[in-house]
């Protein structure tokens, strides 16, 4: 008979084993499946790398990749540490680049040196707001966040759609359904050939780590992850705590908006995400919501998603293949989290 029993902590050195282990592993298999596939594994990787990597250019759509996806792993990795399960990264992303595009069309001759932070500052309260109202929902009503938030996703994405073919359609479009550009000074600058927004995202991210390891509060946000009554035993602000760790966890998401809005887009899309609102819970999760370790995680993603689109025009194989390989790395190491914590230990039949 098979029992499965929890084991004595592991040691860091000991737990940084057993998922690097699990990468190889997820590795391995993934050589297996394009193998069954009729693909060449090495081929497949070599082009996934070179497509990411291989060229000036090709580094740089990568690293514009990963801005978004670390920002808002930023901002999933602060819920998440309060167990407040927020799933509405995209609604908070898209409310940030409405709120952003909001102050570049009604000050577009503004110096960008007023316009831009005023854009951030804006993205990041229209993001926190959003993010807020599942949060009183929950502190009110007991409500689940995680429905509450998903539902909101699409709350917001139909707004910006409604706002795309409706007043904010431009006129100069020729009938087709897009929002005017922005102004020059609505356009965040960039350095070495990369957005500024690799700068901010960095910044965040130690910024994250000194408020999560550092301060009061991201001790507060801590004790309550692990125990809401402990929280209100030794005195902390439940209520508070909440408050301002969602706030700030939205606000990280709607900053994201107003970077892809002004940087990449240089206007407001429907399709301005791609998606990276959900994608972000996974990197999120699989750097063990450390915000330092979120910047090699969601630059590894980063790789596969650009790698993979390069598989497309380089060897004519579906760009979702990286998915794949994305899903299996994600099934291992989540799998090697079980194996931290827990063993397989074999046991006669009647016995206890």
């Amino acid at each position: 008979m098979i029992r499965i029993v929890a084991r004595s902590e592991a040691s860091p050195a000991q737990e940084n084993l057993l998922r690097a282990a699990a990468v190889l592993a997820a590795l391995l298999a993934s050589a297996v499946i394009m193998a069954l596939l009729r693909y060449n594994p090495i081929d497949v990787f070599g082009n996934i790398i070179a497509g990411s990597l291989g060229t000036a250019y090709r580094f740089r759509e990568t690293v514009n990749k990963a801005i978004p996806l670390l920002v808002l792993s930023l901002g999933t990795a602060i819920a998440f540490r309060m167990k407040f399960w927020n799933i509405g990264q995209e609604g908070q992303f898209y409310l940030g680049a409405f709120g952003a595009s909001l102050v570049a069309f009604s000050f577009p001759d503004l110096p960008a040196g007023i316009l831009l932070p005023f854009m951030i500052i804006t993205g990041l309260l229209f993001g926190g707001l959003w993010a807020l109202i599942p949060a009183l929902l929950k502190a009110k009503f007991s409500t689940s966040e995680t429905l509450v938030t998903l539902m909101l996703n699409y709350v917001a994405a139909k707004w910006i759609s409604f706002l795309q073919y409706g007043p904010w359609k431009d006129p100069a479009g020729n009938g087709f359904p897009k929002i005017a550009a922005f102004s020059k000074n609505a356009v965040l600058p960039s350095v070495f050939g990369i957005h500024i927004g690799w700068i901010i995202a960095l910044l965040l991210a130690v910024l994250l780590h000194i408020l999560l390891s550092r301060t009061k509060l991201g001790y507060e946000i801590d004790v309550l992850g692990e125990s809401e009554a402990t929280a209100r035993y030794v005195g902390i602000g439940v209520f508070r705590v909440m408050i301002i760790a969602v706030m700030i966890s939205g606000g990280l998401c709607g900053i994201t908006g107003m970077m892809q809005a002004s940087a990449v887009e240089r206007s407001l899309s429907d399709q301005l995400s791609g998606g990276l609102g959900f994608t972000s819970v996974i990197t999120a999760w699989l750097a063990r919501l450390n915000p330092l370790a979120i910047v090699g995680v969601a630059f590894l993603f980063s790789v596969l998603i650009q790698g993979g689109n390069f598989l497309q025009s380089s060897l004519q194989i579906p760009a979702s293949i990286s998915q794949v390989l994305q899903g299996i790395i994600i099934f291992f190491v989540l799998g090697s989290e079980f194996f931290i914590r827990y063993r397989f230990v074999w046991t006669k039949r009647g016995t206890s």
